[in-house]
């Protein structure tokens, strides 16, 4: 019996594969990432329901009982401080996303693809800052209807706008690599709660630092966030200046935060994306 091909069959031709830059690729990943988000929106719980209910607890339950913050008031003093802890978690989102995907074969898929297995990531972090982006919205929303207000002009609140971008992408990159290293999601989560919430808390974003003991006073105020916390009330007219003993990181914040978005970046890229290749190579 003989066979015969025939060509121009469209089931046994090949699809056309055109060349697209990292870019496009990337671009890809991020819709990806969207729709994944649009078709599932409880994944939106965790900006938009929990920004609301932060916003409201610390400011009516905690606002209560601190007075301490400069004579400007607990609301003003409170929305960057919450704010700067949402992005830092920007970390928390792409760690379990790419563990997620590495747990149920999807890299594995996208390995199969004529794409750059950089373009994964760099469609995570813009998906995971696009995410994190609503729930700064929501805050602000949420902070105006209480009683939050902008002081500053409107090129400075740009600017700090800017800077929690800036140093949310620092952080992804410590999110890629965590999500890298460790095996499942659970661990991810246990990893990072234990991680970025002390992180969060021991700084100037939701108490004063000046009553602290003085070595966790020290802590306090050289821990990163406290630069981007007191950049932010800075520029949005906010909160009171940092008293001349402040570290230099208080004293120029909105310069401190650019270093250390730099900085986080150069220290944790380099070591994600060499945690995140041998995780897909084996």
């Amino acid at each position: 019996m003989t066979t015969t091909l025939v060509t121009g069959d469209p089931v046994t031709q090949r699809p056309e594969i055109h060349q697209t830059s990292i870019w496009q690729q990337s671009w890809i990943m991020v819709k990806r990432n969207m729709i994944h988000t649009r078709r599932m929106p409880e994944m939106l719980s965790d900006v938009t329901i929990q920004p609301i209910m932060f916003v409201l607890l610390f400011a009516y339950v905690f606002g209560a009982s601190i007075t301490n913050t400069g004579g400007v008031s607990y609301k003003e003093f409170l929305l960057p401080g919450i704010m700067g802890q949402t992005i830092v978690f920007t970390a928390f989102i792409v760690s379990t996303g790419i563990t997620a995907d590495l747990e149920k074969g999807i890299i594995d898929r996208f390995r199969s693809l004529p794409i750059r297995r950089s373009s994964v990531l760099i469609g995570r972090s813009i998906a995971s800052l696009l995410h994190s982006s609503i729930g700064i919205v929501v805050m602000a929303i949420t902070g105006l209807a209480i009683g939050w207000r902008i002081n500053g002009t409107f090129g400075e609140a740009i600017l700090a706008f800017a800077l929690l971008l800036m140093f949310g992408f620092g952080m992804i990159w410590f999110g890629i690599l965590i999500g890298s290293w460790l095996r499942s999601v659970e661990a991810v989560n246990g990893f990072m709660f234990t991680t970025l919430f002390p992180l969060t808390f021991l700084s100037n974003a939701f108490v004063p630092t000046a009553p602290m003991p003085t070595w966790l006073r020290t802590i306090a105020e050289w821990n990163p966030i406290s630069a981007l916390v007191q950049a932010l009330r800075v520029l949005w007219g906010n909160g009171p200046a940092a008293p001349a003993d402040a570290p230099l990181p208080l004293q120029y914040p909105v310069l401190a935060t650019l270093i250390w978005a730099v900085v986080l970046t150069l220290v944790f890229a380099p070591f994600a994306l060499r945690a995140y290749t041998k995780r897909t190579s084996n």
